[in-house]
């Protein structure tokens, strides 16, 4: 095995997060859909498959690095929520939770001088600071809209989520 039990399990962990993250998207997806908000439900579709996809990825790495994946049991998502913003704020701080939890990997590899974790774990790194961007720069949106959920939905429609243009290719 290329890495400790205790990374492998700390991974496998990890995986239960990325599944519960995706199972929270959809539900959010799923509340913005039946508000006849098409945008933002598709953006929260988007983020479910995005989650799914992170877990898969940690699943092959365990599957290569020689260790058993264990895929831990799942909460149900929360699914009835008063307000758009307390969606949109639930994703926020979960995507802040999912960041320190890879932190803490980070960490723990370190602790074990397992320097092919680390790397691996650069990947999630970036990803999470564009998570968390885009997570408040929806919040932010939003609010601004207010009530009026349908500017909100228009403005994604047409804009999206960039916060700033990409930088000059070298």
């Amino acid at each position: 095995m290329l890495t400790s039990q205790k990374v492998i399990d700390a991974i496998n962990e990890q995986v239960g997060y990325e599944f519960s993250a995706e199972l929270q998207y959809y539900a959010i997806a799923a509340h913005f859909a039946s508000e006849a908000l098409p945008q933002l439900a598709q953006h929260f579709f988007k983020q479910a498959e995005e989650e799914k996809g992170h877990a898969l990825r940690f699943i092959k790495y365990v599957v290569d690095a020689g260790g058993r994946v264990a895929i831990p049991a799942i909460d149900a998502p929360k699914s009835k929520f008063k307000t758009a913003r307390d969606a949109v704020k639930l994703s926020l701080d979960q995507e802040i939770h999912v960041t320190q939890q890879i932190n803490g990997l980070v960490e723990l590899a370190r602790k074990q001088n397992d320097y092919i974790t680390i790397n691996f774990l650069q990947w999630f790194l970036t990803e999470q600071l564009e998570e968390v961007s885009s997570m408040d720069n929806l919040l932010k949106i939003v609010e601004r809209a207010g009530t009026d959920l349908l500017q909100a939905d228009e403005y994604l429609a047409r804009v999206g989520l960039r916060t700033m243009p990409e930088p000059p290719k070298e």
